[in-house]
């Protein structure tokens, strides 16, 4: 794996006697290594992403920007197409919400949440689960959408 020798020099056209004309090379090569790291990386950047929540909604899309990530894994919590309220991945009724929400809030340090809706959910729903957030303690509440949608400037998508 990259080991090979080395002449001497100052013996350039001269011939000597016995053994030492020349030495392995002690030098290590680390492309290989590189190339290995290298994928891997790229391994796991595209299966990051694969990993989040796996409740399956249609997102709206928007043209906003993505919100900073944080240290604490995220809460979320979701509006299926059918009106279930799930939080992370596990049902929840909408009488217990605020309940559930509130023994959440004070196991963490941080009042953000994701809601996720799906697109054919109507407004006044997102608006009432949203309204249970705010009550159950969580005031930083992100709306999450799909990127690559109208801009709305004119300017296309």
């Amino acid at each position: 794996m990259g080991a090979g020798v080395v002449q001497k020099s100052g013996d350039q056209g001269r011939r000597r006697r016995g053994r030492g004309r020349s030495r392995p090379m002690a030098e290590i090569n680390v492309t290989p290594f590189v190339d290995v790291m290298l994928v891997l990386l790229i391994i796991f950047m595209v299966a990051a992403p694969l990993m989040v929540v796996g409740v399956p909604v249609e997102l709206p899309e928007t043209a906003a920007n993505s919100l900073p990530s944080e240290e604490e894994e995220p809460l979320t919590v979701t509006v299926t197409a059918d009106g279930t309220v799930m939080i992370q991945t596990t049902e929840v009724p909408r009488g217990d919400l605020v309940a559930r929400l509130r023994a959440i809030a004070t196991e963490r340090d941080s009042t953000r949440v994701f809601l996720r809706a799906d697109g054919a959910v109507p407004y006044s729903d997102v608006m009432q689960v949203m309204g249970a957030l705010n009550r159950g303690g969580f005031g930083n509440i992100g709306l999450v959408t799909d990127a690559g949608g109208p801009a709305l400037d004119g300017q296309g998508g």
